[in-house]
């Protein structure tokens, strides 16, 4: 299972470096938190904050882009604002590009972070992509520069999707999709934040690239080894539920494809997200699996892994490029987020909306499981009757074994937490309830408020 390992190790070691010289990582309280404690902080720990509605996409600064009203409302290209040229560092290929551009309003985060995570929802016909920029002012009154949080498009036709390396002004880096300030024991957090979206199209093309939804997750997870129990929520507490999502295994596809990332014995990510999109009912083309070797079974996963392939992380598990894919399917939208507890999963699932979560463990710490993970996603799709968690695991021989049953209390525990132990006893780093949401576009009553009580709309 190393899907996650190498930006996560990389992300591991800079905060291993930073605990060494006397700081930890994610500190929220005035101290870390001691091995093997909750390490539980006051106040809330994550702020969501994407623009989707008419009068979002009309705030901001418009440079060539303009508010599309409809039912579901979009940022689109009008008028190029200039032009650039851009050498695609994966292929070698120049070209010039028109561009327009929109500057998100500036958002005060509601939680000063230690952490930002960008989410994009968009549709780029061929001829055309998207780069999504974010800047944040620390809590000392200075900003960080422009950092590239992803260059996107909805094909590979044109450009290689790609996150962008070594960006940091020393203070904060990016490590492929995550802003991190990089010791946050000294105290510095990110204050506020805003985005800059710019579409690219062939010069005098007659295309419309459009974003139906931008925004970010802020967080400062506290330092934590361990999470506090919780009980089965009254969701699900004492009759569960279980959703009807379609199982597929990333196992069945090792060897296949090793361009993208040495093949499906990594795809945990976007096998768990077509197993999502599937659930909500939506089918990739047959033109856009007309590419797949016929012998191949489940060919929407060898889809899903080449349309979130990340060219410079080298991996298939960029965060938001996962979240991007789940959203060129028609009328979904999709949010990359971190959840603060199990009952808020919970809730989720109460209301029909599967989620998918990151965790890390050794083997031998999640039950069941047979294996252990630098990095893995998994689809939490029920809850038995005693409040155990039921999930759609990838990692598994067949479709069929896909379906596992992990006990709450390690279950919650391998993926709330932000510090673990690895095998060789070295403190390295968890997700911290780091998930993807997909749900449709315009979901019902029931759903939208699930979604306001966990802090996403």
């Amino acid at each position: 299972m190393t899907e996650l390992t190498p930006r996560r190790t990389l992300l591991a070691a800079a905060l291993a470096a930073a605990a060494a010289a006397g700081g930890s990582p994610a500190v929220q309280s005035a101290s870390a938190a001691a091995p093997g404690s909750s390490g539980a902080a006051a106040g809330p720990t994550v702020d969501n904050r994407f623009w989707f509605s008419s009068a979002d996409w009309q705030a901001g600064t418009h440079h060539g882009t303009t508010a599309v009203p409809g039912a579901r409302p979009a940022l689109a290209f009008a008028a190029p604002a200039g032009r650039t040229a851009y050498t695609d560092p994966h292929t070698g290929r120049q070209g010039t590009w028109e561009y327009a551009a929109w500057t998100s309003p500036v958002h005060r985060s509601a939680v000063p972070a230690t952490e930002v995570i960008a989410s994009w929802n968009a549709r780029t016909p061929a001829g055309s992509w998207l780069q999504t920029e974010l800047r944040g002012t620390y809590t000392d009154g200075t900003a960080t520069p422009w950092y590239v949080m992803g260059r996107w498009a909805s094909g590979d036709a044109d450009i290689r999707r790609t996150s962008v390396d070594g960006q940091t002004d020393g203070r904060s880096t990016v490590w492929t999709d995550t802003l991190v300030v990089d010791d946050p024991a000294k105290g510095l957090r990110l204050r506020d934040w805003q985005l800059r979206l710019t579409l690219y199209r062939r010069p005098g093309a007659d295309l419309r690239p459009v974003v139906w939804l931008a925004g970010a997750m802020a967080s400062d997870v506290p330092d934590r080894f361990t999470v506090p129990a919780s009980g089965p929520g009254r969701a699900v507490a004492g009759h569960g539920r279980e959703l009807k999502v379609p199982r597929y295994s990333q196992e069945t596809h090792a060897g296949q494809y090793p361009e993208y990332d040495n093949g499906g014995e990594a795809w945990c990510s976007p096998t768990s997200s077509q197993m999502v999109i599937e659930y909500w009912g939506r089918k990739a083309a047959p033109q856009d699996l007309a590419w797949v070797r016929p012998e191949y079974a489940d060919p929407q996963v060898c889809h899903a892994a080449r349309s979130t392939y990340d060219h410079a992380y080298r991996g298939c598990g960029n965060w938001p490029f996962n979240a991007a894919y789940a959203a060129t399917y028609p009328d979904m939208a999709a949010v990359v987020t971190r959840l603060t507890c199990l009952t808020d999963l919970e809730a989720l699932i109460a209301a029909g909306i599967p989620v998918i979560t990151s965790q890390s463990f050794r083997e031998g710490e999640l039950t069941g499981a047979g294996y252990g993970t630098a990095g893995h996603l998994m689809t939490v799709v029920g809850f038995t009757p005693a409040g155990d968690v039921i999930a759609n695991d990838p990692h598994a021989p067949t479709n069929a074994a896909v379906r596992r049953v992990y006990r709450r209390r390690e279950w919650e525990n391998v993926w709330l937490r932000t510090k673990r132990y690895n095998a060789s006893g070295k403190a390295v780093s968890g997700s911290g309830g780091v998930c993807y949401l997909y749900v449709p576009a315009l979901p019902d009553p029931g759903r939208t408020a699930a979604l306001r009580a966990v802090g996403v709309l």
